[in-house]
């Protein structure tokens, strides 16, 4: 065992000492009334658990946290859980996971995540699905560490579990409306109920309109106007006394402003004459142009803005069929994408780096399998899963007064995958419980046809006979591996629970699909393995006082990040995806819950992580970076406070919720070394810190929660913060700002 593991071990057990310890001495209450923490059921293991009985590093965000922070899509979560980023690439739809400082970076959309994303148990495997938006959700469970026992895809950061709400046996229905600063405008509804005997519907409906916050720098145009819609219809119906079926249809279309970026170093042009740009100081501030040619030649509009014209449509059948003592289970799902997006990448009104997103995605897979549902010490769940996703991506990128021209690299993906995995427990003691997990997953990747081709014409015409088909670009890939758990829990207390797992994840391999003809360029990047040694508590003190807490050790094989590679043909270097043979990742998390009074809520969290690279690894300069630390923000923390105020008849809940998001340097292409072994870093692509705070006041009837009318203010002191900062071209440095201050009012009805 190493170094690192013991004192993970040895940190859990001290804390489990010292809760118990605390536990001696219940917290006094002079005398004032208290709360009770509620005990959250979750499906994080395919069965009806509490949260709190599970040995699994796991955040469970209700409804009303989500309303609070503000989270309308699953990159806002970052600010809701210990040890999350979720980054734009370049500002776009193209989500970028980190969990526990486990994720991959890319702005292409062939490449899977390390952490997974599902909604209602069916996977969504390219990051760029994901960008739908949250609506009618009755939970969000994220699960930190590898994954893949228990679930269809394996995984190496974790998994974030979307659960919608499900018809229900009485009518129901409920509107939730928000407008705010910018003419943005929110809203929400559900209808649910019985159509007949045994069967029930539920049709929920979302959009988003308006909210412009940003402005072109010369013209003032404004910029960030969203106009989203979705819909889920659910049918459900109890075929028999044992078997129950959920057929889910959903569809969503989005032709919402992109988000421009900002020159965050002073841009001079290669135009001829071209004065310099100099860097933007607001945060309201972006730049963007189109040429006509470039606009043609794409298919869109020439006055169109940043932005996407995206349409996602799908549908899912869920049957359960309880077989006494045994439930079955199977999803089987299919889900169609088409993405357009344009984005400015320049962040100017030159035309140097103009990019534009052509996919067309589709996904099919199924999964089944059986769990055990009786009374004794053995618990069990097993299955298989299967998919098949196809993707076509035409990338075109407009470089008219940089290079002289467009290019569009085109190319086509599939991919297969087939996974059979278990997991059981057997509960030795009324208070000792061993789990052992095993998956084997086989997977084949085919890349066909990739191809950059180049125009030098306005408007640009790409001939494919330019380079003929028979010297394009064509990989495979094949991968075949174990995974798998081990773990005991051992509940300490009735109502303390003390965990320790040794686990091992994989992500999938793959290709780098950027602009290029150099054959070494897409060489296939291979899976990457994690091995997990982890130790944690789940407490309640008392009735009112919930603290979570756990220490990992990850040791990395073969980590997938993004180096760099001198292309013959453009002269010049372009990235390409390595393997890092080993390194390693170290950290704590704690969270808790706490209501001393019934009017008060207080939640808090912390995560803090380091990783180091600890085998040879070489850039293409041949720069060593063994020993040196892998880039990531190493702190995080959160929280909100919640009080609420008895009112003539009503209640008044006032609340505050924060984050803290700490600096770090993004990795680009593995920067150089100094004489000294020191990396030498761009420090125009450091993000610094910030803290971001919301607050709102609402107003809700006495006794439940009919209705409530609110005032809410996002980013409360106005901090001025960027998500990310990049580069496409050399010298163009650009960042995606986040949003300054924004109030609004919401209001929402039940019946």
């Amino acid at each position: 065992m190493s170094r690192s593991t013991q004192y993970s071990l040895a940190l859990a057990l001290a804390i489990a000492s010292a809760l118990s310890s605390a536990r001696a001495e219940p917290a006094a209450t002079g005398g004032a009334d208290t709360g009770h923490l509620e005990d959250v059921v979750v499906t994080a293991q395919r069965r009806e658990e509490t949260a709190q009985s599970i040995g699994v590093a796991l955040t469970v965000i209700s409804p009303d946290v989500l309303k609070d922070a503000g989270v309308t899509k699953v990159n806002d979560l970052e600010n809701t859980v210990p040890s999350l980023e979720v980054e734009p690439a370049f500002g776009s739809g193209q989500a970028q996971f980190r969990l526990r400082g486990i994720g991959f970076i890319d702005y292409t959309s062939n490449n899977s995540s390390a952490v997974a994303v599902n909604l209602d148990g069916v996977a969504l495997p390219f990051p760029i699905q994901t960008q739908g938006q949250v609506y009618d959700v009755s939970r969000v469970e994220v699960l930190r560490g590898p994954q893949g026992t228990l679930y269809g895809r394996n995984t190496t950061g974790g998994a974030v579990n979307f659960i919608t709400n499900r018809p229900t046996s009485d009518l129901q229905a409920g509107v939730d409306v928000s407008y705010g600063s910018h003419d943005a405008l929110s809203g929400e509804g559900f209808v649910s109920g019985p159509i007949a005997e045994g069967f029930r519907a539920r049709l929920s409906v979302a959009t988003e309109q308006g909210g412009a916050w940003q402005r072109e720098r010369v013209t003032n145009a404004k910029l960030g106007d969203k106009d989203k819609v979705g819909g889920r219809l659910q049918l459900e119906w109890d075929a028999a006394s044992n078997v129950n079926l959920r057929l889910t249809l959903h569809a969503s279309q989005d032709k919402s402003d992109g988000y421009g970026l900002q020159l965050i170093a002073p841009f001079q042009p290669t135009a001829a004459g071209a004065p310099l740009v100099p860097a933007d100081t607001s945060p309201y501030a972006t730049g963007w142009s189109l040429r006509p040619g470039f606009a043609q030649a794409v298919g869109i509009s020439p006055g169109s803005k940043p932005g996407v014209d995206n349409s996602n449509l799908g549908a899912n059948l869920d049957v359960n069929v309880d077989l006494g003592g045994v439930k079955f289970t199977s999803i089987t799902a299919y889900n169609k994408l088409i993405r357009r997006e344009l984005g400015d990448w320049d962040a100017s009104d030159y035309v140097e780096s103009d990019v534009f997103f052509h996919d067309n995605i589709k996904v099919f897979s199924e999964e089944a399998h059986l769990a055990s549902t009786g009374a004794g010490p053995f618990g069990w769940v097993a299955g298989a899963y299967y998919s098949d996703e196809k993707l076509h991506e035409s990338f075109y990128s407009d470089f008219i007064q940089r290079l002289g021209g467009a290019a569009d690299t085109d190319y086509e993906q599939d991919g297969k995958t087939f996974g059979i995995f278990g997991q059981g427990n057997y509960q030795f003691t009324d208070s000792l419980k061993g789990i052992l997990g095993l998956r084997y997953e086989h997977e084949t990747l085919d890349l066909k046809n990739l191809a950059t081709l180049f125009s030098l014409t306005d408007p640009p015409v790409f001939d494919t006979t330019a380079i003929p088909l028979a010297t394009a670009l064509n990989r495979s890939l094949t991968d075949s591996d174990v995974s798998g758990k081990v773990g005991l829990e051992w509940q300490i207390a009735p109502r303390d629970l003390v965990y320790f797992s040794i686990s091992r994840g994989v992500k999938s391999g793959g290709f780098t699909a950027h602009n290029t003809l150099d054959q070494a360029a897409v060489d296939p990047f291979q899976a990457e393995k994690l091995l997990s040694f982890e130790a944690g508590i789940k407490a309640d003190l008392t009735s009112t006082f919930r603290l979570n807490a756990a220490a990992f050790h990850y040791e990395y094989r073969d980590q997938q990040i993004l180096s760099k590679i001198f292309d013959s043909v453009s002269q010049s270097y372009i990235g390409r995806f390595i393997n890092a043979p080993k390194s390693k990742i170290d950290g704590v998390e704690a969270e808790l819950a706490w209501r001393p009074l019934d009017a008060l809520e207080i939640t808090q969290y912390v995560g803090y992580k380091v990783g180091k690279f600890t085998d040879t690894i070489q850039n293409s300069g041949g720069a060593d970076f063994n020993g040196h630390d892998i880039d990531f923000p190493k702190t995080s923390y959160g929280g909100e406070f919640a009080y609420t105020l008895p009112l003539a008849g009503l209640r008044l809940r006032s609340e505050v919720n924060y984050s803290f998001h700490d600096t770090y340097d993004q990795p680009f292409l593995l920067e150089n070394l100094n004489a000294g072994g020191d990396i030498v870093g761009a420090p125009q692509f450091k993000i610094d810190s910030y803290w971001l705070a919301n607050a709102s006041v609402t107003v809700l009837p006495d006794a439940g929660t009919k209705w409530s009318v609110g005032l809410w203010v996002h980013n409360l002191t106005n901090q001025k913060y960027f998500l990310t900062k990049n580069f496409f071209l050399p010298k163009t440095n650009v960042g995606a700002a986040g949003e300054p201050t924004t109030v609004g009012v919401r209001l929402s009805v039940k019946f």
